[in-house]
């Protein structure tokens, strides 16, 4: 492969100077001169090494008007347990849901108005949270026979009804079950939890707050892990939120009194499992 197939290859796939030097095993301040043009007569082992990275693509695309996902990728992938650095998406406002669809299922992003956002591992205590939540709410909707159906992520959520958005909610509450299509929620949910993280702060408070409340969400919580603290919105009544802490018991607004989440058991959970107290179940 020459050079210009080469730097023609790299604007198809949308590849970065870093991505490639991961790709192939040429040092990064190699690939940027080469690349760049810097270096005119590059040796013919380090073109053979930067084609390669080419070879045997797939032939379903990553991203739109971008080129294969190729299989060097996945070699990567298989390597390390998840994709080499970042993915740099380059696309960044004009991703589809047919494009989220296309992304490998162990690589967990969220699309919000054509933007691709990665989302981090869930940490214990956010599983023990999320757990735990789930848990309370499936027992009192079926204890009181109520019709609405409590999920737990991971579970795609299509909230604006468009081809622009699909959100993963920590935890949800849908009680217009006709709203479920394909495996996935098409519409608003009634309720939402989104634990927090530092990856997934500034989204879950700002972005994902203001798409859930004009989406008309009824009762968005948003949990502070680290604080222990609860905000919850009340987007039928509220205009601010309602704010308690680890030790509060929080009723669950849509369910007419019915439901409520102690998080001081949530919270001691936590701290047993994390100081490897906690009794074997």
């Amino acid at each position: 492969m020459t050079l210009e197939e080469i730097k023609q290859k790299r604007k198809e796939y949308g590849y970065s100077y870093k991505q490639m030097a991961e790709l192939s095993g040429v040092p990064l301040g190699t690939v940027q001169k080469i690349l760049s043009g810097q270096t005119k007569s590059p040796r013919f082992e380090t073109l053979s090494a930067l084609g390669k990275v080419f070879d045997q693509a797939d032939p379903m695309p990553m991203t739109p008007g971008r080129g294969p996902y190729p299989n060097a990728v996945r070699e990567k992938e298989a390597q390390y347990g998840h994709a080499s650095g970042a993915w740099e998406w380059t696309g960044q406002g004009s991703y589809t849901v047919e494009d989220y669809e296309r992304i490998p299922d162990e690589k967990r992003v969220e699309l919000i108005d054509g933007v691709i956002y990665d989302m981090a591992a869930p940490t214990v205590a956010h599983q023990i949270i999320a757990g735990m939540i789930y848990a309370e709410l499936l027992s009192c909707a079926t204890v009181h026979g109520m019709a609405c159906e409590p999920l737990i992520s991971p579970v795609d959520v299509q909230l604006d009804c468009d081809m622009y958005t699909m959100v993963q909610p920590d935890v949800l509450i849908l009680c217009d079950l006709k709203k479920l299509q394909k495996g996935r929620v098409y519409g608003a949910p009634d309720f939402v939890v989104e634990i927090l993280s530092e990856l997934t702060k500034k989204k879950d408070t700002g972005i994902k707050y203001l798409k859930y409340r004009n989406a008309e969400v009824r009762e968005y919580w948003i949990i502070y892990p680290d604080e222990r603290k609860i905000l919850v919105y009340y987007f039928e009544n509220d205009a601010v939120p309602k704010i308690f802490g680890e030790n509060d018991k929080v009723p669950i607004q849509i369910s007419n009194g019915l439901c409520e989440v102690d998080f001081s058991k949530i919270f001691t959970r936590i701290d047993r499992v994390l100081s490897g107290t906690e009794e074997h179940i």
